[in-house]
């Protein structure tokens, strides 16, 4: 592991990390921002359009036919970084992961308080009768997926246009409040309000691990811009 992050670690009583897409990339996951990411890809309408919640609501069937070819990526599996946060949650060094990735490789990688700003790929409810699915409910239909009640099965994750989920919100901002080293990793800190979350951090060390400089860098003590898991080995 990298010596400043070790050492800031072993420092830390209550660490929390706050990570973006950057820690799943090295899973095989395309991000969206980045060279060969989605938004630099050809498709009929822009990724944030049929990622939109009018989208899904008017085009549903064409929602699903990009959401299935690109947003599941079932095959990936957690890498150093996932496993090296779980470890350190083990060893109680680690409160709790903010993650606004959707593809629940911190919980397969062995993490419990994982509070996921966007939502999951594997949980999936009716929007009739609330009924929940997991994710077979998407893969194995074809179309637009029904619930057994005729309602449209909609996936549980923040689509453009939505809220986050308050309840998620709300320990998240707990956790960031109470922590006295914040661990953010492989996000550009674009994306809001996600982003504003760093705001209620009153602790004394902010460790930032990303491979491009980001609007938060003059506030972090410690910058390191190799590969997140790299950084975790």
């Amino acid at each position: 592991m990298h010596e400043e992050l070790k050492k800031a670690l072993e420092e830390s009583r209550y660490a929390v990390f706050f990570g973006g897409a950057g820690v799943s990339t090295e899973s095989g996951i395309p991000d969206f921002r980045s060279v060969d990411g989605l938004y630099h890809q050809k498709f009929k309408y822009p990724p944030e359009t049929m990622l939109s919640h009018s989208f899904f609501m008017t085009h549903t069937a064409e929602f699903y036919d990009f959401y299935r070819e690109k947003m599941l990526c079932l095959w990936a599996k957690p890498n150093r970084a996932h496993l090296a946060l779980a470890e350190l949650e083990q060893q109680g060094k680690l409160k709790a992961v903010i993650t606004q990735n959707i593809d629940g490789l911190h919980q397969a990688a062995g993490s419990k308080t994982v509070y996921e700003l966007h939502g999951s790929v594997l949980r999936n409810y009716c929007m009739k009768c609330h009924k929940f699915y997991d994710v077979s409910a998407i893969t194995e239909s074809t179309g637009v997926p029904r619930c057994t009640c005729g309602g449209i099965i909609k996936p549980d994750v923040v689509l453009y246009e939505e809220g986050l989920d308050d309840k998620t919100v709300n320990h998240a901002v707990k956790a960031i409040a109470k922590a006295d080293l914040l661990i953010i990793g492989g996000t550009s800190l674009n994306v809001y309000p996600a982003a504003g979350f760093l705001t209620y951090f009153n602790g004394s060390k902010i460790v930032l691990i990303n491979k491009s400089p980001t609007s938060f860098d003059s506030q972090a003590d410690v910058i390191i811009r190799d590969p997140i898991a790299t950084v975790f080995a």
